[in-house]
């Protein structure tokens, strides 16, 4: 049995089973790839995959439990060379995010460059998607840090470590109605159309909550990922916005005025997370402190001993988090 075998395995089951593409990825041929999934499965005596011909249809429940194996043992081998790294050179190396777009946009910039700077030889690679993606991407270890709002809970192997709390704001356009009103209610809200984030995205079930809890249908008209779509469709006049606190900007959003919602919505918690295990590298506790500088190492390292989710979450309890 080879290392290379194993990831052989584990790139073909995360490539849809298509051997071809899996091929392209590793750059390496066909089949190489076929082969020695072949002398694998003959040395092991059962099949990692059923086929139909030549081509891959499903992994066996064998398949399954090897696979699980095999993706620990190829993590514990990625672990040592990041340890060796450490010792050899701790300011060079590597770091993948994955995040969605209001993190990325508003949230990180600042942390990012102030990274950059203390740390000039270590890549940094940022992937956006949905929160259910970016929590199985981190789960799988495609990734280092998940840096979301929702989602990340359903992933039991992640370590989430909340970072700040964030509320929401109103958007209307200038001399609309509801900037006569003095404290909105979600009754004044929910006479306007809506403008505001897909479900799953940015905090929106705490939106739907409150309508759900006062009785009230919101009429939401245009949902998107991207707080910056959903200003121009306000601008448009298709709705109000509901939106991050963070995503208004008094200078280029001036057109625009932000009504205060923080009564109107419970606040949100913004968490970091990673697979539980993963090598934290010298640079990765200090990217993690530049995001919340609550989260230092010496408590990222005590995070990383409690297993049991109501202990975590009785540690992180008497943390007073950043609002914005």
């Amino acid at each position: 049995m080879k290392l290379q075998q194993l990831r052989y395995i584990w790139e073909v089951a995360h490539h849809e089973l298509n051997v071809s593409a899996t091929a392209q990825s590793l750059y390496t041929s066909q089949p190489g790839i076929s082969k020695q999934i072949r002398l694998l499965e003959d040395e092991l005596g059962v099949e990692i995959f059923s086929r139909s011909g030549k081509h891959l249809t499903r992994v066996t429940t064998a398949g399954e439990e090897i696979l699980a194996v095999a993706g620990n043992i190829l993590r514990q081998v990625e672990d040592i060379k990041q340890l060796a790294q450490e010792y050899n050179n701790p300011s060079k190396g590597s770091l993948t995010l994955a995040t969605t777009h209001t993190q990325a946009r508003y949230a990180l910039p600042d942390v990012i460059e102030s990274f950059i700077n203390k740390y000039p030889d270590v890549s940094l690679h940022m992937h956006q998607g949905t929160p259910v993606q970016i929590s199985e991407q981190a789960a799988d270890g495609a990734v280092d840090f998940a840096i979301a709002t929702e989602a990340l809970e359903l992933f039991h192997d992640l370590l989430m470590m909340p970072c700040y709390r964030w509320n929401r704001c109103i958007l209307v356009p200038k001399g609309h109605p509801l900037t006569l009103i003095p404290s909105l209610t979600l009754e004044d809200v929910a006479d306007y159309p809506l403008v505001t984030y897909v479900f799953g995205f940015t905090g929106r079930s705490k939106l739907d909550e409150a309508f759900n809890d006062r009785g009230l249908i919101p009429k939401v008209v245009f949902t998107a990922t991207d707080a910056d779509v959903i200003k121009t469709y306000v601008r448009l006049g298709l709705g109000i916005g509901i939106v991050a606190h963070m995503a208004y900007d008094p200078e280029k959003d001036s057109d625009l005025v932000a009504l205060e919602a923080k009564h109107l919505f419970k606040s949100s918690v913004t968490s970091i997370g990673f697979r539980r295990g993963t090598y934290l590298r010298t640079y990765m506790y200090d990217f993690i402190e530049l995001f919340a500088p609550h989260l230092t190492r010496d408590r990222v390292d005590e995070a990383c001993s409690i297993r049991a989710k109501d202990d975590l979450e009785r540690f992180f309890s008497s943390i007073t988090l950043p609002e914005y």
